[in-house]
């Protein structure tokens, strides 16, 4: 009976196997060890040049129509004619809009102005609300508005100011991208949205980021979001953290409420660059030319996690300490059930070995994953409330 039984598991065990060797690839979950599997997934991409993604309707823009029009008098129709577009102050623009089912796989951008002033959203389905609402600039960590390398696996900053995502996000109807111009001048902006048509999973969850500022957190603690319900997975967190005191500022612990916590959370961190995976203050030390010991922040930009930007500030007029960190939990992802709130600490030092509750300036863009429908996010800030100052 027990070799009958130990025979069947085999047989089971074969069949299982089987199945997962011969089932159909989606061309989705893209990495190296798949690249050499057909699938029926189709690659397209909207551009400026293309804005419908339609196949052969790419660069058929026509001379008097193009935004480069001047530029391609001598060529004509195929050279390079529209290759960006201009969004009038006030103005919002779709970037995109797709029937699905499909996946968005990489975002490329270089958009000009001021990077607050330009609020991306993202629409899954048939949804009225954005699952995504940030200020550009944030979404892909420049919430400084000026160049910072970030090199980390789902998002990067390129020499000049080129934005690039690879969070993968599936829709199964319809996905609409758009960028609101709230600065009282137009801005010029190159894109390019990468997507494939395909069969999307039925556990696949949809793709969400929320910002928020707390310009002078009050009573030490940070809100970065608290009104998440539904089930999902917690993703990632970028912070452009601004401080407005001398002395070490990150000794505040990031805590995550889960699934009914009231008072005290699940997770509990030890402190802001231990959350962001460094120690001791993000300091290194080295002795300089003349042999004197010298402490100095080290930015640091890998594919999970990074201080990537230290604005130490001029000496005149641009005088205050501000900080960009990044945090992907690609590799541990925060998963809840019904509801989740995360919060940051705003702690330093003050004389006598002592915490100093900050009034800190921090500007929090997180990313999750969830099943619909997601609950309303805050009003967006105005310009005033997003100016950098």
């Amino acid at each position: 009976m027990k070799r009958l039984s130990y025979f069947l598991l085999l047989i089971i065990c074969f069949f299982q196997a089987s199945a997962q060797s011969n089932s159909k690839f989606n061309g989705l979950d893209m990495n190296l060890g798949n690249l050499f599997r057909l699938s029926d997934a189709k690659t397209r991409s909207i551009s400026p040049e293309n804005l419908t993604g339609e196949p052969g309707k790419g660069g058929m823009t026509t001379l008097e129509n193009g935004n480069a029009k001047y530029a391609a008098r001598d060529l004509g129709q195929g050279w390079k004619v529209n290759p960006f577009v201009v969004i009038k102050p006030g103005e919002t623009f779709t970037m995109a809009e797709i029937s699905g089912p499909g996946a968005i796989q990489h975002i490329w951008m270089t958009p000009t102005g001021n990077w607050r002033y330009s609020i991306f959203r993202f629409y899954w389905d048939d949804e009225k609300e954005p699952s995504v609402e940030t200020p550009v600039g944030d979404f892909f960590g420049a919430g400084w508005g000026s160049y910072a390398h970030l090199n980390s696996q789902p998002v990067t900053i390129n020499p000049g100011s080129a934005f690039n995502c690879y969070w993968v996000m599936p829709f199964r109807k319809k996905c609409r991208i758009t960028m609101t111009n709230i600065n009282t001048e137009a801005m010029t902006l190159y894109y390019q949205v990468d997507y494939t048509l395909t069969e999307v999973p039925a556990d696949a969850a949809y793709f969400h980021a929320q910002y928020r500022r707390a310009n002078k957190v009050k009573d030490g603690v940070c809100t970065l979001v608290d009104s998440i319900k539904g089930k999902g997975q917690y993703v990632g967190t970028y912070l452009a953290w601004g401080v407005s005191n001398n002395g070490w500022w990150g000794e505040g612990e990031i805590k995550f409420y889960m699934d009914g916590d009231t008072k005290f959370p699940t997770i509990n961190g030890t402190g802001t660059e231990d959350y962001f995976c460094g120690s001791y203050d993000f300091d290194t030390r080295k002795k300089n030319s003349s042999g004197i010991d010298e402490v100095n922040y080290t930015e640091f930009s890998t594919a999970y996690t990074g201080l990537h930007q230290v604005v130490r500030g001029d000496g005149h007029y641009n005088v205050m300490q501000r900080f960009g960190m990044y945090r992907w939990h690609i590799m541990d992802p925060i998963r809840f059930e019904k509801s989740l709130k995360v919060t940051i600490q705003d702690l330093g030092w003050k004389s006598g070995g002592r915490y100093l509750v900050q009034q800190s300036d921090i500007s929090s863009t997180v990313f999750w994953y969830q099943s619909e429908p997601h609950q309303p996010f805050p009003k967006m800030l105005t310009k005033d409330e997003l100016e950098v100052n």
